[in-house]
């Protein structure tokens, strides 16, 4: 595996085993809040954040955590991918995720954050969460339809299967193939 998709909902755990996935496997972390966010919490316009995603996706590796899938190469990120890591958890989990998240971080900018980006209270950012699996989630089911046969979707429903994921990974003499 050289192209790593990491999906699912803010606070479901993503981000986190994203970067431990390449710390893992050696294949460089590239987060798309990263490349979407400005100092200040200002949005890219699309057509930069398209142009900022697709230099990145046609670098020869990469794990991407985050969907932006109807902007930022969305279908480009899909046809070149070899695999994609969706955390399909329950919304109270990803909820109280981004709530210890916050708790742990206000005021700081996380790792996978834009410089300028400090951990706030959001509260249409929680309701966006609270509402992922209804309006999101139909939305990824639809795009993970575009697979190919020889690209693979694994699906953690639980933050325990990601952590045995990363573990039987270890395991492995070369973790930077991930069969």
């Amino acid at each position: 595996m050289r192209r790593i998709l990491v999906m699912g909902s803010s606070g479901s755990g993503k981000s986190t085993f994203a970067r431990r996935l390449s710390a893992a496997t050696g294949i460089p972390f590239v987060s798309l809040d990263a490349i979407y966010w400005k100092p200040g919490w200002v949005a890219s316009d699309t057509g930069e954040f398209h142009e900022r995603v697709t230099e990145a996706a046609l670098r020869p590796q990469w794990i991407m955590d985050g969907n932006y899938i109807s902007t930022g190469a969305g279908e480009l990120r899909r046809q070149i991918c070899d695999r994609v890591i969706w955390f399909d958890l329950p919304r109270r989990t990803c909820v109280l995720g981004i709530a210890r998240r916050i708790a742990g971080s206000y005021g700081q900018v996380r790792p996978e954050m834009a410089e300028g980006c400090p951990e706030r209270i959001d509260l249409e950012f929680f309701r966006y969460v609270w509402t992922y699996r209804q309006q999101q989630r139909p939305k990824l089911l639809k795009y993970f339809e575009g697979l190919r046969p020889d690209q693979s979707l694994v699906c953690f429903t639980d933050r325990t299967q990601a952590s045995l994921y990363l573990k039987e990974l270890s395991r492995m003499p070369h973790a930077a193939s991930i069969h």
